[in-house]
């Protein structure tokens, strides 16, 4: 009997969570010598392997780079003609094959013997070429591959994925990486907006609309036309923020509006937000108090306006 699609598939997971599970509780020492040889490199980790490895390794060069471990992938055929060049001294090796014994490799590997590239193997055989020349040997466990057949690779490449994974977090554990180091690596997309800060994204210096607490509101409302967010900050004679005039404002004092000053008009003790704090937080602030600005100060010094912060501005960048 034909088994349905669905099963197919659950058994297809079951065979890769099972061959996980021995990755897991095969780990040893040399998975530490790893860790420690890719944290002592002066350079980069050149990852390298072929056919389905070879599309593992560049994931996980991708991974490490964007998680503070200089990585590039080296296509092992390509080495071979000329790419050898972007292995040099400082740099580490980090190898990926399932028998150990793909023959593009060969150039690779000797080179890294020749120059004394440390080298990091991952392969499935311990008595592999490529295994018993590396200085530190990850062996993956002999799990069945989820095929069926035991020719499409398919448990060792995602046990050689998770394996690049545990690497890359633990470097990055280690080395005590953040979101913010996270960021630098990922400025574009939703990832890089949700981790935009306030600063990266608030308007400041010309573009500041302020006023002092005596300017004639005539003077203010040139001001709110002029810099365009439909808000004024109205500063003390030291600079700091005392208040902010907004539309609503504008309304509740139409009656003789052009006869007060700044002062009269402003709602005391705006809302405000620190310049490092992210922008999602001020996206959160904005929508809890349905306003569309909030003026940028120090949290930890004189409350001085350092910026404007606008939901546009936030919204441009793929938040809210």
């Amino acid at each position: 009997m034909t088994r349905s699609f669905q099963d197919i598939a659950r058994q297809v997971i079951r065979t890769e969570a099972q061959a996980l599970a021995q990755l897991e509780a095969g780990l040893d020492d040399s998975f530490d010598r790893a860790v420690e040889l890719l944290l002592a490199a002066k350079g980069r980790v050149i990852i390298s392997g072929m056919g389905k490895s070879g599309h593992i390794a560049r994931k996980i060069a991708a991974t490490f780079a964007s998680t503070g471990t200089p990585a590039h992938f080296v296509h092992p055929a390509e080495a071979s003609h000329g790419d050898l060049g972007m292995m040099a001294q400082g740099d580490v090796a980090l190898v990926l094959s399932n028998s150990g014994e793909t023959p593009e490799l060969a150039d690779l590997v000797a080179y890294s013997r020749r120059f004394a590239i440390p080298l990091i193997g991952v392969a499935s055989r311990a008595t592999s070429t490529l295994l018993t020349q590396s200085d530190v040997a990850l062996v993956l466990p002999q799990a069945d591959e989820a095929c069926g057949t035991g020719i499409v690779p398919t448990s060792s490449t995602t046990m050689t994925l998770a394996l690049g994974d545990a690497l890359a977090v633990a470097l990055m554990e280690h080395r005590a990486f953040t979101p913010e180091h996270f960021r630098n690596f990922h400025p574009g997309g939703k990832l890089g907006a949700r981790l935009s800060k306030v600063r990266d994204l608030m308007h400041k210096g010309d573009a500041l609309p302020v006023v002092a607490m005596d300017t004639p509101m005539g003077d203010a409302l040139i001001e709110i036309s002029q810099k365009g967010f439909g808000v004024v900050g109205v500063t003390h004679p030291d600079g700091t923020l005392a208040g902010i005039i907004t539309d609503g404002d504008l309304r509740r004092r139409m009656d003789g509006l052009l006869s007060l000053n700044a002062a009269e008009v402003m709602t005391a003790n705006p809302t405000t937000i620190g310049p490092d704090a992210l922008a999602e937080e001020a996206v959160a602030i904005m929508n809890q108090r349905k306003i569309t600005c909030l003026f940028v100060v120090d949290p930890d010094g004189p409350p001085k306006a350092q910026g404007l912060l606008h939901i546009h501005d936030c919204l441009r960048a793929g938040l809210g």
